[in-house]
């Protein structure tokens, strides 16, 4: 059995409580599109299971949230589209949530997210659905929560549960943690089966965990691998020392005065600690338009993996991105209020993942951002992970034109299809910032050993106050 994360005592009395919460905190921040109907049914189930001496695991009757682009067959899943919201539900539960119930986990329902995660314009609102509206941030309401994980990220944040499943294809779960203060691990693609998820990417896709501490984020993890590994047994303290941390400075520093001071007080705790702390390990330079390569290889995949999902799921819905783009200009009214439908629209012009153009494409991200650039410096440098700053704190929302979102971590670990551990460090101007750790492809452990090792030096955030702004 799985040892880390405990089972509660009462299901029932932890689905009571947090259904009281959303009720009074859910309308400010608008983090579940869909709540489950049947919560307190699936709790006092799993209550008389453990009372009959059955206990599934070490998550037996714990809440758990789901982002809206998982299929459940017993809920609508959406992607946030209305183009899919009035859908036979799909025919079956994805995987990642048969995993969950059989672990013994209550699905308390799905998460709102950013449309189509993201893909369908440069100037999309993270946070902002058809389906679900606009998803806030429980620290300040008029910020972002981040995307396209949003409402698992501020959900988690504001109490509403203590796990949320939320999904990475570049960015997706890191930024939402990040921008909630609240725990994001991206595991190594593949790790996690992406069976009836939306997609974007087959490269680049990753279900993960989202949660309070890293060790609920390994404790999730173990779950939605479902390879018996526990990961959160890795979160064990005194096991800092002699880790050999690298900081490349490069362009992940420099972007935000308060980033940057948060993450060289990290820093300097992991050091203090035992951590080994290597500086100026910095990555090659990228090349210019290695950035044009990724989205080039997004969006051809985007096509490819859209219909074969969309082909499986029941009803007369759309099939292709073709029948997605038309139904937003039918019903732009609504879907394209706020911004367009750009990527999609380029997606169906750009070479598919059957061209050259991609196959070279996809070949330049993997060389540059694994060989070329996060193993050759792990191996350079003898270093077990990587530490940066995130994201600078959450920006205000803006619900049309591009967002003003400064900095990121993710491109590389995304390209690379490698882990990202996302921990929250301290407020600044009533906002979360974060630091983010990297490592080569299988290196969770390590990643939970160190993350859990710097989150146990810093003390826990305040909790959100929803108020209507900060600063």
């Amino acid at each position: 059995m799985l040892s880390s994360a405990s089972s509660v005592s009462s299901s029932v009395a932890e689905v009571e409580r947090l259904l009281d919460r959303i009720a009074t905190v859910d309308p400010l921040i608008r983090s579940i599109c869909t709540p489950a109907p049947d919560a307190l049914e699936q709790a006092r189930a799993l209550d008389a299971e453990a009372a009959a001496g059955r206990v599934r695991g070490p998550l037996h009757g714990r809440a758990v949230l789901v982002k809206d682009n998982i299929d459940t067959a017993d809920l609508p899943t959406t992607a946030g589209s209305l183009a899919l919201a009035e859908q036979p539900h799909p025919a079956a539960d994805a995987p990642i949530v048969q995993r969950l119930r059989e672990a013994g986990m209550v699905v308390l329902g799905k998460t709102n997210l950013s449309e189509w995660a993201n893909i369908r314009d440069v100037a999309s609102t993270s946070g902002w659905s058809g389906y679900g509206g606009l998803t806030r941030n429980p620290y300040a309401l008029d910020r972002s929560a981040g995307g396209s994980s949003s409402g698992s990220g501020a959900a988690v944040a504001a109490g509403l549960a203590a796990y949320a499943v939320g999904t990475e294809t570049d960015g997706s779960i890191a930024c939402p943690a990040a921008y909630n203060g609240c725990v994001g691990l991206k595991p190594t693609v593949g790790l996690v089966p992406t069976d009836g998820v939306v997609p974007i990417s087959a490269s680049q896709d990753a279900p993960g965990s989202m949660a309070a501490s890293v060790r609920d984020a390994a404790a999730l993890l173990s779950v939605l691998a479902g390879n018996g590994v526990d990961h959160a047994a890795h979160a064990v303290d005194g096991r800092l020392a002699g880790k050999r941390v690298g900081v490349p400075r490069g362009p992940y520093w420099g972007w935000s005065d308060a980033a940057d001071a948060a993450a060289e007080r990290a820093v300097a705790a992991l050091s203090a600690a035992g951590a080994v702390v290597v500086d100026g390990t910095d990555l090659p330079g990228l090349p210019d338009t290695i950035w044009e390569d990724e989205l080039l290889v997004l969006l051809a995949e985007l096509g490819t993996g859209l219909a074969a999902y969309l082909s499986r799921r029941p009803g007369d819905g759309p099939r292709t991105l073709e029948d997605v783009v038309a139904f937003n200009r039918e019903h732009a009214d609504v879907e394209l209020e706020h911004f367009g439908q750009g990527l999609l629209e380029q997606a169906l012009e750009g070479p598919g993942t059957d061209s050259e153009e991609y196959a070279a494409a996809r070949a330049r991200c993997v060389a540059a951002a694994r060989e070329g650039g996060i193993d050759r410096v792990l191996r350079e440098h003898d270093l077990d992970a990587l530490v940066t700053p995130s994201y600078d704190r959450a920006h205000r929302i803006k619900l049309k034109g591009p967002e003003d979102l400064v900095g990121s971590c993710s491109g590389v670990p995304a390209m690379a299809g490698y882990p990202l551990l996302t921990v929250p460090t301290e407020l600044v101007d009533g906002l979360p910032v974060a630091v983010s750790f990297w490592g080569t492809a299988g290196s969770e452990a390590t990643l939970v050993e160190i993350a859990h090792g710097y989150e146990s030096l810093r003390d826990p955030l305040p909790p959100p106050t929803f108020a209507e702004t900060v600063g």
